[in-house]
């Protein structure tokens, strides 16, 4: 796929939701309840009329006993090809999108991020067990946890526990692009 090309997750989020919850016979109150995402959202995803966050998204994968990969991607997909946005910033520059997934014990999936300058992403906490693996390809990336920060430049990586609260910012005066695997 072209740079440019890639299809939205949210064009795929409602389809699948609406297939894999009645797949597994569960209704909208029921998925609610065991993910923590109000019914009213479920609602506007399934009617494509919603936006969510990442962790939104792994919360209800969960409590449908799928996978994130799953929940986004084009049916048409392949693990090793998905190229699909899954966020953008405040402006065309801050971009993030899924490219692919390989089996772990539960998943893996590779990114391909860029945030314009002064643009940022805080991210929920996931689930224990998961990890992340940053590689900053140009730009500098400040990688902001709880208690402490990592500030990477090009060709800097990083390896932790995505099970806390912490969030991408981009300090610097042109736009930062680095590789984010997720593993779990």
């Amino acid at each position: 796929m072209k740079k440019g090309d890639e299809a939205s997750v949210l064009e795929n989020v409602g389809d699948n939701l609406r297939r894999l919850r009645r797949d597994t016979g569960m209704s909208q109150t029921t998925l609610a309840e065991r993910s923590g995402v109000s019914r009213r959202t479920i609602i506007n995803l399934e009617a494509g009329e919603a936006n969510i966050s990442l962790s939104g998204l792994d919360r209800l994968a969960t409590a449908l006993d799928t996978t994130f990969v799953s929940l986004v991607a084009a049916p048409s997909a392949t693990p090793t090809a998905i190229d699909a946005v899954a966020w953008r910033g405040r402006t065309a520059e801050s971009i993030a999108t899924l490219l692919g997934s390989a089996p772990a014990s539960r998943e893996a999936q590779l990114w391909s991020w860029s945030l314009a300058a002064g643009d940022r992403y805080d991210a929920e906490p996931d689930a224990d067990g998961w990890h992340e693996m940053i590689l900053v390809i140009s730009g500098q990336l400040l990688i902001q946890f709880e208690n402490n920060e990592l500030v990477l430049n090009p060709g800097d990586h990083s390896t932790y526990s995505s099970a806390q609260p912490y969030a991408y910012a981009n300090p610097g005066k042109s736009t930062t692009r680095f590789a984010r695997a997720v593993i779990s």
